[in-house]
């Protein structure tokens, strides 16, 4: 039985892509690992493999077509012995007609697979590849999904007969109503409300400036993933602030003086590095706010992982510096120039910019001088950073002074750490900041 070739999910973040470029073309014999297809995620444009061996029958989505939700076939893969007349009555819908030529058609929004189009009588497309309650993706044809749908059969009850347990026509037709589970329906309402719009539609906003002269910018991948994500993180997540002034006066001659002794390698620390190692050693000071927020439980690190947010076109990346604790400033420094150049270039792979326990915001190179940064799930909290700016302070003697002081903001999640204990680790990175020798040891 022919095998599909599902839109790959080649981020944590990606829901959607576009199919840029096809590697092989109908006919092709594909072996595991062989490139199949060039994907534009929601962050970078990625390679994408052969898991399985076989030829490749049929290509379900050209070159170009934007707005591919994952899950959604995009070939056909024959097996020994199979055919083309395999796959009309497999993936076509298995009892000779021909399936609705819609794949080539980019996408306009989410539910487009699942709503009729207009004027044209009832849906006969298949819905969308269904999930456990894990979130483990589900495999089974086209024909299948639609048929369990128009049964009210849950797919999550059914064991395929497919290959690699697929569930196909013949599964769904044995089973009777009775196997279909009370829990999606459950689940009904909660999707819904997560589906509702938080405001105004287009059209609404759209009409409000009718007689105004304006540019429509189309939302990309990433620009939509950062919105949907940092929404749910304001809705979702429980934030509370802390904010401490870090005098930077002895950093600044630190630095400078390692920066010439660092001159003949090619290597010169910013003020940023410095940040990153004090924050790293800060996490291993008070390793309970090393920690995320996994569901139902917290996950606390041993390893400083710590990301850092870089401004990119559209958006921006949060490459992870992974055992940050344990390298040297300068190695922290070389490591962060190529992830930070990479990334503007869309070049990182996924497990360069996932994990990591807590994240760095600074905006003090734009001369902000402080503000409130939106935690990235699941970390526990992200730091802050403003400019350093030359400041009246009162010195140890009691006497008025100046110094260069750097406002930073901890935004912490109530679920993961409490006051107290987030006091405590902003109190560590300013006191490793205020006495940068001791970052050396």
């Amino acid at each position: 039985m022919p095998t599909e070739i599902l839109m790959p999910a080649l981020s944590p973040t990606m829901e959607e892509g576009t199919l840029a470029k096809w590697l092989v073309k109908e006919g092709d014999e594909v072996s595991s690992g062989d490139l199949l297809a060039e994907i534009e995620t929601d962050k970078a444009t990625m390679e994408f493999e052969a898991v399985d061996e076989g030829r490749i029958g049929k290509i379900l989505i050209s070159e170009g077509t934007a707005n591919v939700a994952v899950n959604t076939p995009i070939a056909v893969l024959l097996e020994e012995g199979e055919s083309a007349e395999d796959i009309e009555s497999d993936t076509a819908g298995g009892d000779g007609s021909e399936k609705p030529k819609t794949e080539d058609k980019p996408a306009k929004s989410e539910d487009t697979a699942t709503k009729p189009e207009s004027g044209n009588g009832p849906d006969t497309r298949a819905p969308a590849a269904p999930e456990t309650a894990e979130g483990e993706r589900i495999f089974a044809s086209p024909l299948a999904r639609r048929i369990a749908a128009e049964k009210g059969l849950d797919l999550t009850a059914i064991k395929g007969s497919g290959p690699h347990g697929r569930i196909v026509r013949a599964d769904v037709e044995d089973a009777k109503p009775a196997e279909a589970a009370k829990a999606p329906a459950a689940k009904a309402a909660p999707a819904a409300q997560a589906a509702a719009p938080s405001g105004p539609s287009a059209d609404q906003v759209a009409k409000m400036f009718a007689d105004r002269d304006y540019e429509e910018m189309p939302l990309d991948g990433m620009r939509r993933t950062v919105a949907a994500r940092l929404t749910e993180a304001k809705q979702t997540i429980p934030h509370f602030y802390l904010r401490r002034d870090i005098e930077l006066d002895a950093l600044l001659k630190f630095r400078s003086q390692l920066n010439k002794q660092l001159e003949e390698r090619g290597v010169k620390l910013s003020v940023n590095d410095f940040i990153i190692k004090a924050c790293a050693l800060a996490l291993q000071e008070v390793p309970d706010c090393n920690a995320v927020w996994a569901s139902d439980r917290i996950l606390k690190l041993k390893p400083s992982d710590v990301a850092v947010a870089v401004a990119v076109e559209g958006g921006l990346f949060t490459p992870v510096l992974k055992d940050a604790h344990l390298k040297t400033l300068s190695t922290l420094s070389a490591e962060m120039k190529d992830l930070a150049s990479r990334a503007r270039d869309r070049k990182l792979a996924p497990h360069e910019y996932v994990g990591g326990s807590f994240a760095i915001s600074n905006l003090g190179m734009f001369g902000i001088e402080n503000f409130d940064a939106v935690i990235n799930p699941p970390h526990g909290s992200i730091l802050a950073v403003g400019a350093g700016v030359r400041k009246p302070v009162v010195g140890a003697d009691g006497e008025l002074t100046t110094a260069t002081v750097m406002s930073c903001t901890l935004s912490v999640d109530h679920r993961v750490i409490d006051g107290a204990l987030g006091a405590e680790f902003l109190a560590a990175v300013k006191t490793h900041l205020e006495n940068p020798l001791g970052m050396l040891a």
